[in-house]
């Protein structure tokens, strides 16, 4: 089976078609789809910017992410549900979509520079929790508050595209 028939048979299902089909429940989780995600870009900003030293300088960055990660992963799980729901119900027309593909692209990118800064820079916070962030973080930093800002867009486009 291919991805493109394995689109098929999924949206071809009974309740991708009902979200396809009704005129409240695609715009329903649409909507509980971009409040999640503004949850999430809301916090990961706020760590981001610690991260580049921007924002909360005062404040240690095992703080700022003690704090803003339990919202920045609650409402990710959110979103990715409303996300996946969503794409059931146009599978191929999505799985076809570039700027769809940009999107997912970006969140693996994403996805990589957390585990890359995890497995890196954020084992020796320590030595910079109080401080000027290293580098290795602002770096991270930057790079996350691109490449969600291209999610975000690209987002929005699918809407223009679809």
């Amino acid at each position: 089976m291919t991805i493109k028939q394995a689109c098929e048979w999924l949206q071809s299902q009974s309740f991708p078609t009902e979200i396809r089909e009704s005129d409240w429940l695609f715009p329903t989780i649409e909507t509980v789809h971009v409040l999640a995600l503004v949850l999430v870009i809301g916090s990961l900003f706020m760590l981001d910017l610690r991260l580049l030293g921007l924002a909360n300088r005062a404040r240690p960055a095992t703080d700022v992410t003690a704090q803003c990660l339990p919202l920045t992963w609650s409402a990710f799980l959110v979103a990715a549900v409303a996300g996946s729901l969503l794409f059931t119900s146009k599978a191929v027309t999505y799985y076809n979509d570039f700027p769809f593909r940009l999107k997912m692209f970006c969140m693996a990118l994403a996805g990589i520079n957390m585990v890359c800064f995890n497995l890196t820079t954020y084992r020796r916070v320590a030595a910079w929790d109080q401080g000027r962030p290293p580098v290795g973080a602002r770096f991270a930093g930057g790079l996350s508050l691109l490449l969600w800002v291209v999610i975000v867009g690209a987002g929005r486009w699918i809407g223009f595209t679809t």
